[in-house]
């Protein structure tokens, strides 16, 4: 069975009548916690579509650039956007909901933002209405201002990133310990650890651009450029 028709069958639970607390209390655990994931990206970025009050892009299009989607998927996935986006619930709730899901997965949050990012920015603009919507998503998920920056930076071309601030160490953290957070932050963005935390294989790119950032953030500050 494809990630998109259990999906699928999630969504038409919700349909029918069944709880939005309900259906996610049976995708906490794996490996369903992967079709929570694509759930949850879909309907926060469903509803940040119209952030900036137009669709300059088609969400399924835009989608892409997160998911892997099969040509014989692509009116599930269709189907699971319109669901989303004209669900009456309002974001926070998702948000809130979801950040409950995955309260003992900080890591996965994270990884659910990078997904929301990559959606913002695919129309080649980023609005300030939806910096602001997913500010308030991020908080939510109880993100850090300088973690929230920094996950900004790798995705938005005029954001700057802060090399400290993408390994979140300070400039008078010795350079074991800088190291150290280096590879961990390498490790953390491992295909198969993604895969554990419950990311589809499906949204697996998502780990490129973190690992950019990464890796020139270790070349700046391990040169002295900073």
């Amino acid at each position: 069975m494809s990630i998109w028709t259990r999906i699928s069958d999630a969504l038409s639970a919700l349909a029918a009548g069944e709880s939005l607390a309900v259906v996610f209390e049976k995708l906490r655990t794996p490996p369903e916690r992967s079709v929570a994931f694509t759930i949850a990206v879909i309907a926060l970025g469903a509803k940040m579509a119209k952030a900036d009050g137009m669709v300059t892009r088609d969400e399924v299009s835009a989608f892409r650039e997160v998911f892997t989607i099969p040509a014989d998927e692509e009116d599930n996935a269709a189907a699971v956007f319109n669901m989303a986006r004209t669900d009456v619930a309002g974001f926070e709730e998702y948000a809130t909901k979801i950040a409950r899901m995955f309260d003992e997965a900080h890591d996965t949050l994270f990884d659910l933002m990078e997904g929301l990012f990559v959606i913002a920015v695919a129309d080649g603009d980023y609005h300030p209405a939806e910096d602001d919507y997913l500010a308030r998503v991020a908080k939510i998920f109880g993100m850090t201002d300088r973690e929230f920056k920094a996950l900004r930076a790798q995705f938005v071309p005029d954001a700057e990133p802060d090399p400290w601030d993408v390994l979140g160490v300070d400039p008078d953290t010795p350079m074991e310990q800088i190291r150290a957070a280096w590879r961990q932050a390498v490790r953390d963005s491992h295909p198969d650890q993604m895969i554990a935390r419950g990311v589809p294989e499906e949204a697996i790119k998502l780990a490129e651009k973190r690992m950019v950032a990464i890796n020139r953030a270790w070349e700046v500050i391990s040169a002295g450029k900073v």
